[in-house]
Protein backbone atom coordinates (compact mmCIF):
# COMPACT_ATOMS: atom_id res chain seq x y z
CA UNK A 1 0.00 0.00 0.00
CA UNK A 2 1.15 3.50 -0.80
CA UNK A 3 1.52 6.25 1.28
CA UNK A 4 -1.12 7.79 -0.39
CA UNK A 5 -3.20 4.69 0.13
CA UNK A 6 -2.51 4.83 3.71
CA UNK A 7 -3.60 8.67 4.27
CA UNK A 8 -7.03 8.22 2.69
CA UNK A 9 -8.31 4.94 4.00
CA UNK A 10 -10.69 4.52 6.97
CA UNK A 11 -10.25 1.99 9.84
CA UNK A 12 -12.15 -0.52 7.38
CA UNK A 13 -10.16 -0.06 4.37
CA UNK A 14 -12.62 2.18 3.06
CA UNK A 15 -11.75 5.72 1.82
CA UNK A 16 -13.68 8.20 3.43
CA UNK A 17 -16.09 10.35 1.23
CA UNK A 18 -14.23 13.36 0.40
CA UNK A 19 -15.82 16.85 0.97
CA UNK A 20 -14.41 18.46 -1.96
CA UNK A 21 -17.15 19.10 -4.92
CA UNK A 22 -16.22 16.94 -7.89
CA UNK A 23 -18.58 16.87 -11.52
CA UNK A 24 -18.38 15.09 -13.92
CA UNK A 25 -18.13 17.19 -17.04
CA UNK A 26 -16.54 16.26 -20.19
CA UNK A 27 -16.36 13.16 -21.55
CA UNK A 28 -14.17 12.54 -24.55
CA UNK A 29 -15.32 10.22 -27.07
CA UNK A 30 -12.91 9.40 -30.27
CA UNK A 31 -14.20 9.50 -33.90
CA UNK A 32 -13.03 9.60 -37.03
CA UNK A 33 -14.83 11.96 -38.93
CA UNK A 34 -15.47 15.44 -36.61
CA UNK A 35 -18.30 17.10 -38.96
CA UNK A 36 -20.24 13.54 -38.98
CA UNK A 37 -20.31 12.81 -35.58
CA UNK A 38 -21.22 16.56 -35.08
CA UNK A 39 -24.44 16.30 -37.41
CA UNK A 40 -25.07 12.99 -35.93
CA UNK A 41 -25.53 14.29 -32.14
CA UNK A 42 -27.26 17.40 -33.24
CA UNK A 43 -29.45 14.65 -34.77
CA UNK A 44 -30.50 13.85 -31.97
CA UNK A 45 -31.32 17.06 -30.66
CA UNK A 46 -28.21 17.92 -28.70
CA UNK A 47 -27.19 21.58 -27.96
CA UNK A 48 -23.95 22.33 -29.38
CA UNK A 49 -22.23 24.10 -26.64
CA UNK A 50 -18.75 24.73 -28.95
CA UNK A 51 -16.94 24.19 -32.06
CA UNK A 52 -13.54 25.68 -31.58
CA UNK A 53 -11.39 25.28 -34.59
CA UNK A 54 -7.95 26.13 -33.28
CA UNK A 55 -5.35 24.92 -36.32
CA UNK A 56 -5.70 22.41 -38.58
CA UNK A 57 -4.65 20.21 -35.93
CA UNK A 58 -6.75 20.93 -33.04
CA UNK A 59 -10.90 20.98 -33.31
CA UNK A 60 -12.98 20.67 -30.22
CA UNK A 61 -16.73 19.93 -30.67
CA UNK A 62 -18.04 20.31 -26.88
CA UNK A 63 -22.49 18.99 -27.33
CA UNK A 64 -24.82 17.80 -24.31
CA UNK A 65 -27.29 15.65 -24.02
CA UNK A 66 -30.77 17.64 -23.48
CA UNK A 67 -30.87 18.60 -18.99
CA UNK A 68 -27.70 16.91 -18.40
CA UNK A 69 -24.92 18.05 -16.12
CA UNK A 70 -22.42 16.27 -18.11
CA UNK A 71 -21.27 16.91 -22.02
CA UNK A 72 -18.94 15.50 -24.19
CA UNK A 73 -16.11 16.65 -26.55
CA UNK A 74 -14.70 15.06 -30.06
CA UNK A 75 -12.54 16.14 -32.34
CA UNK A 76 -9.37 16.84 -34.33
CA UNK A 77 -6.08 16.11 -31.42
CA UNK A 78 -7.76 15.63 -28.54
CA UNK A 79 -6.81 11.67 -27.64
CA UNK A 80 -5.09 8.94 -28.66
CA UNK A 81 -8.01 6.67 -28.50
CA UNK A 82 -9.41 4.58 -31.66
CA UNK A 83 -12.70 5.68 -33.25
CA UNK A 84 -15.89 3.67 -31.79
CA UNK A 85 -13.33 2.20 -29.20
CA UNK A 86 -16.18 3.66 -26.12
CA UNK A 87 -18.73 1.04 -25.26
CA UNK A 88 -21.90 1.84 -22.32
CA UNK A 89 -21.67 5.30 -22.15
CA UNK A 90 -24.88 5.50 -19.93
CA UNK A 91 -28.08 7.51 -20.95
CA UNK A 92 -30.46 7.84 -17.86
CA UNK A 93 -33.78 8.59 -18.88
CA UNK A 94 -36.87 8.67 -17.28
CA UNK A 95 -39.09 6.66 -19.85
CA UNK A 96 -37.22 4.27 -22.01
CA UNK A 97 -40.08 3.53 -24.63
CA UNK A 98 -40.51 7.69 -25.08
CA UNK A 99 -36.74 8.00 -25.51
CA UNK A 100 -36.32 5.06 -27.53
CA UNK A 101 -39.34 5.92 -29.73
CA UNK A 102 -37.95 9.15 -30.20
CA UNK A 103 -34.42 8.44 -31.12
CA UNK A 104 -35.89 6.22 -33.45
CA UNK A 105 -37.90 8.99 -34.96
CA UNK A 106 -34.60 10.49 -35.32
CA UNK A 107 -33.50 8.08 -37.91
CA UNK A 108 -31.24 6.03 -35.13
CA UNK A 109 -31.21 2.29 -34.66
CA UNK A 110 -31.76 1.35 -31.49
CA UNK A 111 -32.44 -2.01 -30.08
CA UNK A 112 -35.49 -3.30 -28.41
CA UNK A 113 -35.77 -2.54 -24.68
CA UNK A 114 -34.37 -5.12 -22.62
CA UNK A 115 -35.30 -6.02 -18.67
CA UNK A 116 -33.11 -7.36 -16.35
CA UNK A 117 -34.07 -9.55 -13.76
CA UNK A 118 -33.70 -8.07 -10.46
CA UNK A 119 -31.32 -9.27 -7.60
CA UNK A 120 -34.24 -10.08 -4.25
CA UNK A 121 -33.28 -7.09 -2.78
CA UNK A 122 -34.06 -4.34 -5.31
CA UNK A 123 -37.32 -6.00 -5.82
CA UNK A 124 -40.15 -3.58 -6.12
CA UNK A 125 -42.52 -2.32 -8.64
CA UNK A 126 -41.54 -0.67 -11.70
CA UNK A 127 -38.14 -1.60 -13.93
CA UNK A 128 -35.78 1.39 -12.52
CA UNK A 129 -32.39 1.06 -13.17
CA UNK A 130 -32.92 -2.83 -15.12
CA UNK A 131 -34.71 -1.77 -18.60
CA UNK A 132 -32.01 -0.88 -21.30
CA UNK A 133 -31.47 -0.05 -25.02
CA UNK A 134 -28.61 0.12 -26.79
CA UNK A 135 -27.50 2.36 -30.11
CA UNK A 136 -24.41 3.25 -31.54
CA UNK A 137 -22.93 6.61 -33.02
CA UNK A 138 -21.21 6.23 -36.74
CA UNK A 139 -18.10 5.29 -34.93
CA UNK A 140 -19.53 2.59 -33.34
CA UNK A 141 -19.63 4.20 -29.95
CA UNK A 142 -21.68 1.94 -27.90
CA UNK A 143 -24.87 4.04 -25.65
CA UNK A 144 -27.05 2.52 -23.59
CA UNK A 145 -30.13 4.25 -22.59
CA UNK A 146 -31.22 2.91 -18.78
CA UNK A 147 -34.40 3.72 -17.45
CA UNK A 148 -34.10 5.08 -13.67
CA UNK A 149 -37.34 6.49 -12.23
CA UNK A 150 -36.75 6.35 -8.60
CA UNK A 151 -33.03 6.49 -7.71
CA UNK A 152 -32.04 4.11 -5.20
CA UNK A 153 -30.99 4.54 -1.46
CA UNK A 154 -27.53 6.40 -1.14
CA UNK A 155 -27.74 7.71 -5.10
CA UNK A 156 -28.39 11.15 -3.59
CA UNK A 157 -25.51 13.99 -2.66
CA UNK A 158 -26.09 15.16 0.90
CA UNK A 159 -25.35 18.65 1.71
Amino acid sequence: MSSTDERSAGSNGTAEVSAIDMALEVVTVPVADVDRAKRFYQSLGWRLDVDLVISDEIRNVQMTPPHSQCSIHFGKGLSTMQPGSLDRLYLAVKDIDAAREDLIGRGVDVSEVEEQAKPPALEGPGRSYFAYASFSDPDGNRWLLQEITTRLPGREWED
